[in-house]
């Protein structure tokens, strides 16, 4: 069947491209993506598979393959949402929805599931066991679509589950992993500081929040110079501060919002309860109330240590030509809903290098210019067919 599915989707390489330039050019927004769900709902019309559609809090979509021999049950995942970036790339196939573009490799991961599952569908007949094919909304606007797909009880029979992203960290034919935690989690918070306004030559009759705020943007990093552990990892950024008034004015009132990462639950605890130490100490110090709205948005991601070798494992014994290198890759800052997933169920997420040919340094996900060597799309599907092929056995 391997060899089978890998010719395959060989034959198969440029409808996946057609696929990913299609959904490039109609990129949606997350819980917005009602024709990208159509579409893809479209593709498996008449197809001998179970489709259950509006999975979640939005369009999520759970796409059933029933082997005709005994094994396990596997999920694969694609999510397919865009970002509110309005696109600099020179393609032909730029975005048609201004403002709106698949900046993060998205439209790469719809396109080769979709091909792979179809090539599962007519081998039915070689499939050890059940493949669910999990394509979901909204992985980049929290609360994620992730987190209420695992909710809606259809993924409870996994046995393991697998994930790729489109990175351009390296070329073509290059593919990543890490054991372990593997991604960082996130916490977004917003501060809100209400003091007493007043006249600035009169500093005495009133009760600054700027200058509560401005102490609280410098107390905070005390929490990762001086609470966490140095071999831990954490960063707390101000992204925000809202302070906007008249020169001689004293502000009665600030919002500050802000971004948290983190790699172990250990470090999210600790980091919650620092900030919310400080803010109290704020209110006392300096006289103001303070409203804090503090949410952990996705979770650090931990790939299976067993599961991972057996996938680095599987890929450097593809003897694949289009499957170059296998290199274990760094910690991420980045965060993934993915990660949900992964609280429940082993399984590994793991990169796939798509620097685009002839540049020295690639635009990274999230730029206005990001773009891919789509010959990665074939290296992707290729190694998650030789996954999914190899822990069938």
């Amino acid at each position: 069947m391997k060899s089978k599915l890998i010719e395959m989707l060989e034959s198969r390489k440029e409808e996946i491209i057609e696929i990913r330039r299609y959904l490039h050019e109609n990129p949606e927004l997350s819980f917005q993506e009602e024709k990208t769900a159509q579409y893809i709902a479209d593709f498996y019309h008449g197809k001998d598979v179970e489709i259950q559609t509006n999975v979640g809090n939005g369009y999520g979509m759970v796409v059933t393959i029933k082997g005709e021999k005994p094994g396990k049950t596997i999920g694969l995942r694609a999510d397919f949402d865009a970002l509110p970036i309005f696109e600099e790339t020179d393609v032909p196939f730029k975005s048609k929805n201004e403002g709106v573009m698949h900046a993060c490799g998205h439209d790469g991961h719809t396109a080769y599931l979709l091909v792979l599952a179809d090539c599962l569908i007519q081998l039915k007949s070689e499939v050890a066991g059940t493949i669910k094919i999990i394509h979901q909304h909204a992985e980049e606007t929290p609360p994620g679509g992730a987190k209420s797909i695992m909710e809606s009880g259809l993924l409870d029979d996994l046995d393991a589950i697998f994930g790729i992203h489109l990175f351009p960290f390296d070329s073509a034919g290059t593919i990543g992993y890490r054991s372990g935690y593997a991604m960082a989690g996130r916490t977004y918070f917003k501060l809100k500081i209400q003091g007493v306004g007043g006249h600035g030559s009169s500093p005495h009759s009133a009760n600054d929040s700027i200058v509560a705020g401005a102490y609280f943007v410098t107390a905070v990093q005390t929490i990762i110079s001086r609470r966490l552990n140095p071999f831990d990892v954490g960063v707390i950024t101000i992204g925000s501060f809202d302070g906007k008034g008249t020169f001689n004015v004293i502000k009665d009132s600030v919002e500050l919002e802000g971004d948290v990462r983190y790699m172990t639950v250990e470090t999210q605890q600790l980091i919650e309860k620092e900030v919310r130490r400080i803010v109290k100490g704020i209110e006392e110090e300096f006289g103001v109330n303070c409203e804090l709205t503090y949410t952990a948005d996705y979770p650090p991601l931990y790939n299976d240590p067993e599961i991972t070798l057996f996938v680095k494992s599987t890929l450097e014994n593809t003897n694949d030509p289009d499957i170059k290198e296998i290199i274990e890759g760094p910690m991420l800052s980045g965060s993934e809903d993915f990660a949900y997933y992964l609280e429940k169920i082993p399984g590994c997420f793991f990169y796939i290098g798509c620097k685009p040919k002839g540049v020295e340094k690639a635009y990274f996900n999230h730029h206005p210019k990001f773009d891919i060597d789509e010959d990665a799309l074939l290296v992707a599907a290729k190694s998650v067919a030789q996954v999914v092929c190899s822990y069938s056995e």
